[in-house]
């Protein structure tokens, strides 16, 4: 089979620095292990994640030039709205300056204490802005996530017994909006069917919930749809995103994903009622209703960026370019989640590290190990971001511990690729000398963007003297 390169030519680079191990150890320390606090001038290779990251186009660059900085009524937002209700649906539509703020407005509009918004899976912002609130996100994914190796082809589908259980024992009252996330990223990227989808919103429809989708890896899911759905092989990516999104009450969209811009994102619904009260508050926390927070000329790119996430070429390089990742991280035998998801990697580092109990981050550990091998920058999304107390001060561990490595979209060759699996390797081969941590410091809520930690050694010396 003849293999096809990138499809697309580069007419831009930027440098990237390399940096010696010892002065890695140094900037490690000052950064306190988290990867977040590290300059980036000082990251060789930067997977902390694929939001906001993306190169974009020199369509995208040439809509910049012809943003319309008007205040009210632009002709970029027209451009915007267009696309939006040509590949989403909704009748209503409102930009904002990236995800967090749709589901800030959406939550803080429709959710009071003690509601329940159940997921197949919350990623970090969505759970933090609705705990917000007093509400409680609940995860509903099937059982068969929670199995790394496990070959499914749509592990992020969300579990319609758990989720009808859950209607009928708190009441359709205590919930005013299901939602479900596309990619899941929580567990792997892992995509959802359409049957699923459509599964769910007869079982929310039996009890008046309304459905939204998080939206922001849609396309990536509507390829996984198309590759691997009985029924869907011939149709386009925009065609079943259309589908998928007529199950659907309404979105909240971080554009910085399959929008391939570097900021922007909306919420869209159908909901007379509920539009005319997020619209007096993004006009409050915002800005104007044709502008969302948002430059003229980005909510142009965005509009551009939109049709491109979904053109099959892109798609099929963006996902076959993890999936290669994915493959040599596999024949080196370092346990992933299988199969590769869309947007990244994800180590299963109980299995990479299985001499480091939770309690000690190993996940985390992993994080600052990679840095420190081949200035590899990663995200952990294990007990650093999921963990919590109960009602006693007792640790709930989140049932994976994970490494991601968020693959940003058109920025990086498969030569790059070859060179983080190869860092990779190199720490799986010496990976019994690697020691937990413990965390010296934390925020209350979305603690793994500032923690700062410090190795288990020099805590036990410390508590020696």
């Amino acid at each position: 089979m003849l293999h096809f390169p990138e499809p697309f030519k580069i007419k831009m680079v930027e440098p990237i620095r390399k940096t010696s191990k010892g002065e890695r150890l140094s900037i490690l320390k000052k950064a306190s292990y988290n990867l977040f606090l590290i300059p980036a001038e000082d990251i060789f290779i930067d997977f902390l994640s694929d939001s906001g990251t993306s190169a974009m186009s020199d369509s995208q660059w040439a809509g910049l030039m012809q943003g319309d900085e008007s205040y009210a009524g632009s002709k970029s937002f027209y451009r915007l709205e267009q696309a939006v209700r040509d590949i989403f649906g909704f009748r209503h539509f409102i930009p904002t300056h990236q995800g967090r703020a749709a589901e800030h407005i959406l939550f803080s509009t429709v959710l009071r204490p003690g509601d329940i918004v159940p997921n197949n899976t919350h990623f970090d912002t969505t759970r933090a802005n609705v705990e917000l609130q007093d509400a409680i996100a609940l995860d509903l994914v099937e059982e068969k996530a929670f199995k790394p190796e496990y070959i499914h082809p749509f592990k992020g589908n969300m579990d319609l017994e758990k989720l009808e259980k859950t209607i009928q024992e708190k009441g359709p009252e205590k919930i005013p909006l299901c939602m479900i996330t596309v990619t899941n990223n929580s567990v792997g990227g892992q995509p959802v069917s359409i049957k699923n989808i459509r599964a769910s919103k007869e079982v929310l429809s039996r009890y008046g919930i309304p459905l939204f989708v998080d939206a922001c890896r849609y396309a990536e899911n509507c390829f996984f749809i198309k590759e691997r759905e009985q029924g869907y092989k011939d149709k386009s990516v925009l065609d079943i995103a259309k589908e998928l999104f007529s199950y659907a009450d309404g979105a909240t969209m971080s554009a910085k994903k399959d929008g391939l811009v570097n900021i922007g994102g909306f919420l869209a619904l159908n909901s007379d009622e509920i539009f005319e009260k997020v619209k007096q508050k993004l006009i409050l926390i915002e800005g104007f209703l044709t502008y969302g927070g948002l430059a003229g000329r980005d909510l142009e790119a965005m509009a551009r960026g939109l049709y491109e996430a979904l053109d099959e070429d892109y798609l099929a390089h963006r996902i076959g370019q993890v999936r290669y990742l994915g493959e040599r991280l596999i024949r080196g035998g370092v346990t992933i989640i299988q199969p590769p998801g869309g947007h990244a990697i994800f180590i299963d580092a109980k299995s990479f590290l299985p001499h480091i109990p939770q309690k000690d981050l190993p996940a985390q550990a992993l994080v600052a190990e990679l840095y420190l091998e081949g200035g590899l920058r990663t995200s952990e999304i294990g007990t650093v971001m999921f963990g919590k107390k109960d009602a006693t001060g007792a640790v709930i561990y989140p049932e994976l511990e994970l490494v991601r490595l968020a693959v940003p979209r058109r920025v990086y060759t498969n030569n790059h690729l070859d060179y983080v699996a190869q860092v990779i390797r190199q720490v799986y081969e010496r990976r019994e000398e690697i020691r937990g941590l413990r965390i010296i410091s934390e925020s209350p809520t979305l603690r793994h963007f500032t923690a700062r930690f410090e190795p288990l050694e020099a805590a036990a010396a410390a508590g020696n003297k």
